[in-house]
């Protein structure tokens, strides 16, 4: 693992209880505004054979994806403590047969992992302290479509993400956030060969969709 946080210090900080409370949010709301907006990024793109949903908790877009006619996804996750809730709901979807998950390093651990139609990663690069490493790894095993999100780089979301890890830090968590350089991520994704063609930008957060060239 790159960076400041082991295995262990994500499985401290995302636990089976954020993972409930994550899977009752979906179930009464379906995925999330910037969740919904990455989904339909990929739907205007037209049909995915394959997911690769990177950093995906409960897997909740892999497993919209699916249900909008993909034939299978995975989700790649460091923390284990959404395995019995993602297993939940996939079987709720009736997608428990065409969706996988993986409890590894997706950025260390890329090469074990098959190209992918569309990968996506929702509200992950600001977990990861290499986020251009992280970026790297998805657009390199994204066949056509890559699709994420990030935080701002303005002074509210630094000032909010010092004083999260700062609170981290006085309870002696490894876990950290991060706000990494727009500019450097998309550099990331064009480097791996992928032309950014379509953006959404928040308050908070920003969406970057890219396309990789026939």
């Amino acid at each position: 693992m790159a960076g400041c946080c082991s295995r262990q210090g994500y499985d401290s900080f995302f636990t089976e209880k954020i993972a409930r409370r994550d899977a009752r949010a979906y179930r009464r709301r379906g995925l999330d505004p910037n969740a919904r907006r990455i989904a339909g990024f990929v739907a205007r793109r037209g049909v995915a054979a394959s997911v690769l949903d990177v950093g995906g908790g409960n897997g909740v877009l892999g497993i919209e994806l699916v249900k909008a006619g993909a034939e299978r996804a995975i989700t790649v996750e460091l923390s284990s403590s959404y395995d019995t809730t993602a297993a939940e709901l996939a079987l709720e979807a009736g997608v428990q047969d065409r969706v996988e998950r993986r409890v590894v390093d997706f950025a260390d651990a890329v090469e074990e992992f098959p190209e992918a139609d569309v990968v996506v990663m929702h509200r992950v690069v600001c977990c990861y302290p290499d986020g251009e490493a992280l970026v790297a790894a998805a657009a390199g095993r994204a066949r056509r479509l890559l699709a994420f999100s990030f935080p701002r780089r303005a002074w509210w979301t630094r000032v909010g993400a010092s004083a999260v890890n700062a609170y981290l830090a006085a309870r002696s968590m490894e876990y950290r956030s991060f706000i990494h350089s727009p500019d450097r991520l998309f550099t990331a994704a064009e480097s791996a060969g992928l032309t950014a063609v379509w953006e959404h930008d928040g308050p908070l957060w920003r969406i970057a969709g890219f396309e990789r060239s026939a």
